[in-house]
This record gives C-alpha cells, structure tokens and sequence, in this order.
C-alpha cells in the first residue's frame, strides 16, 4: 500500500490540498437527445395566498405526533412510557430470565457434584484420566 501511495510523490500534497472541482456542461441542451427540462414539463406553481406556516411556530413544544397541542402532547407521554418504560423493564425481565446459555450454570452444578462424590475417597482426578488400552501411541524407534 505504502509502495502505490510513494509513486505519487511530491504531487500527492498538491492534490489533497485543492478542493475537487465540479464539471458542468456550459454547451445547451440538444433535443436529439429527446430530453425535456423539468420547466417545460411542469410549468411553476402558483403561490398561494398565504405561505405554510411551520407547527414549531404555531406550537413551540411540538414533538411530531399531531398538530393540536393537547393531543401532541399526549402522543408523546405514551410513546416515550411505551418506548422506554415498558421496553426496558419487560425487555430487561425478558433477557434475564432466559435459559442458560451454553450451560455454563449446568456443567459448573455437574463439576462440583462430580466433586462432592469422589471427596469421599477417590481421587478428584485420576491418573489415569483415558484408558491406557485404548491410547496408540508411535513406536519408540520413529518420532
């Protein structure tokens, strides 16, 4: 990577130093291309009596939900009781309480029973762990 990036040399400054330029076509529209602009497809429309006016304006609390105030603000409580209580408190019950994964729980319970029994004479562990008679091993000649 470094091998292609040293190929450029004393130009690669230069060339991060300077914007991109944008390329745009200065030559008309020819109609062989059977092209339109959008002006000659959709003529512009008539501006109305009155501009819309943004909900922010005519409400400085607005969350999104509706236009009347009252009910704006009530769509909000729900969905934030919703989105975040009920989500996380169920969410997190749910997730909690699912089966162990990977039986962890399991083979720890499984070792320390496994424990209990053998502390009453056996070994823990015994030396021989693999029955010897079924270990093949290379003869002593080869290695």
């Amino acid at each position: 990577m470094l091998a292609r990036v040293s190929r450029f040399g004393s130009a690669l400054p230069r060339l991060l130093s300077t914007p991109p330029a944008r390329f745009v076509s200065q030559s008309k529209p020819t109609s062989a291309a059977g092209s339109a602009a959008v002006t000659e497809l959709h003529p512009a429309a008539e501006p109305a009596g009155h501009g819309e006016v943004s909900p922010y304006v005519k409400n400085p609390d607005y969350h999104g939900f509706s236009s009347d105030p009252v009910v704006d603000q009530w769509n909000m409580r729900v969905a934030f009781f919703f989105g975040i209580s009920v989500v996380l408190v169920i969410g997190g019950t749910f997730i909690h309480y699912l089966p162990d994964h990977g039986m962890r729980q399991w083979a720890r319970r499984e070792a320390e029973r496994v424990i209990q029994q053998r502390e009453g004479g056996l070994p823990v562990i015994g030396e021989n762990y693999y029955d010897p008679n079924k270990i093949i091993l290379a003869p002593a000649g080869e290695e």
